[in-house]
């Protein structure tokens, strides 16, 4: 939602707008300090970050899977600076060239696996992100079925799916069913409207009823707007979220 100012400075934008939490992308980039005091003196929490982004290809068997393990423990470790923060976004990486699908899966797997201990030991969850073939080409992970099947193949708890449901809905769309068949493997939402990527009510997605599936669901955390505020204006962009929300809530 904010690219300008400090990471301080946007978590008081978004205070100013009543946001209840903030998510953020890079964490070694920021004063985690600084951000957490300004979290508490808003009554705000965090609710995840990117702990290991593009990149850095883990789908790549000859990549070592005790760099990845020694990421996720420092990322286990910042995670509980900012208040409520417990989990963090791992990205699958790129198509690499000479690997099949299953190739670069089984390299995804190997590394969440030997990263289950960590997570555990800190009471911490990874959320794999699938992406989308439109805004991310050559990817090597999109959409929920075979972001449950590596989740299932890992066989943890502590590792689930980041389910953004821009991704879902510009790759396979069919929104509330596919949350439905995939409810156990929901590590946490985030959202924005397709094709534009702005916030709900710009674009083909009816997100109260989605809202209201993902409620009826059981999900209990905030959900992340991943938006790009359309025009560039996001207290507007705000405005029609809350009543979006407001509508999904019956309000």
């Amino acid at each position: 939602m904010w690219f300008e100012g400090s990471f301080v400075e946007r978590i008081e934008q978004a205070a100013e707008l009543g946001f209840p939490a903030i998510e953020l992308w890079t964490w070694r980039d920021k004063d985690l300090e600084a951000g957490a005091e300004a979290l508490r003196r808003h009554g705000m929490t965090a609710t995840q970050f990117t702990a290991w982004g593009f990149g850095q290809e883990i789908n790549d068997p000859g990549f070592p899977v005790s760099d990845f393990v020694a990421e996720i423990e420092a990322a286990c470790k910042a995670a509980p600076i900012l208040p409520g923060c417990d989990r963090f976004c791992v990205v699958a990486g790129d198509d690499i060239k000479g690997l099949s699908k299953d190739e670069m899966h089984g390299a995804v797997i190997e590394k969440l696996r030997a990263a289950v201990p960590v997570l555990e030991a800190h009471g911490c969850t990874a959320i794999v992100e699938p992406m989308n073939p439109y805004n991310h080409p050559a990817h090597c992970l999109y959409g929920s079925a075979d972001g449950i099947a590596i989740c299932e193949a890992v066989g943890s708890t502590h590792v689930k799916l980041n389910w953004d449901l821009f991704h879902m809905q510009r790759y396979e769309g069919n929104l509330i069913d596919n949350l439905e068949k995939g409810k156990e493997w929901i590590g946490y939402v985030q959202f924005a409207d397709s094709p534009g990527r702005h916030e709900p009510g710009t674009g083909e997605v009816n997100y109260s009823e989605v809202f209201r599936k993902v409620r009826e669901l059981g999900y209990r955390l905030p959900l992340g707007a991943e938006c790009l505020p359309e025009g560039a204006e996001p207290r507007r962009a705000a405005e029609r979220l809350w009543k979006v929300d407001q509508a999904s809530a019956g309000e």
